[in-house]
């Protein structure tokens, strides 16, 4: 009888998952991220279902805002200031970069409270607790998805209309910008986080200066509005404007797009992740007692 007892105590001690405190300060376990990658969707269908179950439109906010968007610009933009758009058709152009803006707009924002907004949970189960900011980016590529389909769908409704467009392998560039503006907001994102949990003023910050970046970037006009303008470096400097300049030139072959200013905002992305990545790391292991 003894031996029994000792046997099934003996499997009941072989556990599938050992949860031991972390030695290292910079340790992601990248491989326990993909282990949990029915949790993301599973979180990537929670945002999605839960931002619009108890609205009338639901995604089609996705469509609504980026048209009205355009819409302003045209009007203050176009007519009022008057700002050129590299030969582009106004409405393509604004559209375009209003696109691009909001998946990083987005991505930036949701993942900067990834401590704050998710402590019930963190404090309940555990997870890698990187999951919640990557199922983020995941879900706003959804809202990207259908406000680039929007996009295109308005590009042959011009090309229709005479004012084609052409299809040129600067187009397999689109994938990679999306990408470096997922990674973007994602670094920049989980930096911000890891900072809200002891300085909650950056929760106020966030949305002002999101929105004071946007003006610091070419989304409503181009790069060569700037020209000879002395505050043009200053602008050119933003890791974020060749990567919608280079947005805009794989969709119409237009603009002074430069592939060493792309090289460029590749190793600031890079860096700003790595960085993300090293203080999420840090602020991770004993959050629960600032949040």
């Amino acid at each position: 009888m003894n031996n029994k007892t000792a046997e099934i105590n003996e499997q009941e001690d072989q556990w599938d998952l050992v949860i031991e405190p972390r030695e290292k300060l910079f340790q992601l376990n990248l491989s326990e991220v993909w282990k949990y990658r029915d949790l993301i969707m599973l979180f990537v269908k929670r945002d999605f279902v839960a931002q619009y179950k108890q609205t009338i439109l639901g995604p089609v906010w996705h469509v609504i805002q980026p048209v009205f968007t355009t819409i302003v610009f045209l009007l203050i933009f176009g007519k009022i200031a008057n700002i050129p758009t590299d030969g582009i058709t106004p409405a393509l152009f604004f559209m375009s970069g209003i696109t691009i803006w909001n998946y990083f707009s987005s991505c930036l924002t949701s993942t900067s409270a990834t401590f704050v907004a998710n402590a019930g949970i963190f404090g309940k189960v555990y997870f890698p607790r990187l999951v919640i900011p990557i199922s983020t980016v995941i879900s706003n590529m959804i809202k990207f998805g259908i406000q680039f389909l929007l996009l295109v769908a308005l590009m042959f409704w011009y090309a229709f209309k005479g004012n084609g467009f052409a299809l040129t392998y600067n187009m397999l560039l689109i994938p990679v910008l999306v990408l470096l503006m997922a990674l973007l907001g994602l670094g920049l994102g989980i930096i911000i986080s890891s900072l809200t949990t002891k300085y909650r003023d950056f929760t106020v910050l966030i949305g002002f200066a999101v929105q004071l970046l946007m003006y610091a970037t070419p989304v409503a006009y181009p790069l060569s509005f700037l020209k000879n303008k002395s505050y043009a470096s200053w602008i050119e400097w933003n890791p974020l404007s060749p990567i919608l300049e280079g947005f805009r030139h794989s969709l119409f072959n237009s603009g002074n797009f430069q592939l060493h200013n792309l090289i460029y905002s590749v190793i600031v992305t890079i860096s700003l992740l790595i960085l993300g990545l090293f203080m999420f790391s840090k602020v991770e292991r004993n959050f629960m007692d600032t949040v």
